[in-house]
């Protein structure tokens, strides 16, 4: 065998890898449901800081923060195949994301305005959300 074809198996053996481990397709409920459950999870845009964090409970029951340590108890749901909703106390609006899983962690794309806003998945914790009281210092 050349090295060229060494080169171009091997590199076709990475890509089949790549391809098999993650889909290009949206996860399903029942897959970011088995992803996310019990864990909380930091996002942020490519290559920033995270800018939020979301615990995930169980039956489908979340609470967000911003990390300015007020959080909002919220519920997500699968609205269409491929599309997780979340919605939040205090809040009618539903936001609807297509969550990937990749190398990294998750890539979540805002269903709302797809082209505006894609967040990533910067780390994940053990740790309890730091959650102020309703309006602590007012």
């Amino acid at each position: 065998m050349t090295k060229h074809s060494t080169l171009f198996a091997l590199t076709g053996a990475l890509t089949f890898m790549a391809t098999a481990s993650f889909s290009a397709d949206p996860m399903t409920a029942a897959e970011f449901e088995a992803y996310v459950e019990g864990k909380t999870l930091y996002f942020g845009t490519e290559g920033t800081v995270p800018y939020g964090v979301e615990k995930y409970l169980g039956d489908r029951r979340v609470l967000w923060s911003f990390l300015d340590g007020e959080c909002k108890d919220g519920v997500w749901y699968e609205e269409a195949e491929g599309e997780i909703c979340f919605v939040y106390e205090g809040s009618p609006e539903i936001h609807c994301w297509s969550f990937f899983e990749e190398a990294g962690g998750l890539r979540a794309v805002f269903e709302n305005e797809p082209d505006s806003t894609i967040l990533y998945e910067v780390s994940d914790s053990d740790d309890a959300l730091m959650c102020r009281g309703p309006e602590v210092g007012t």
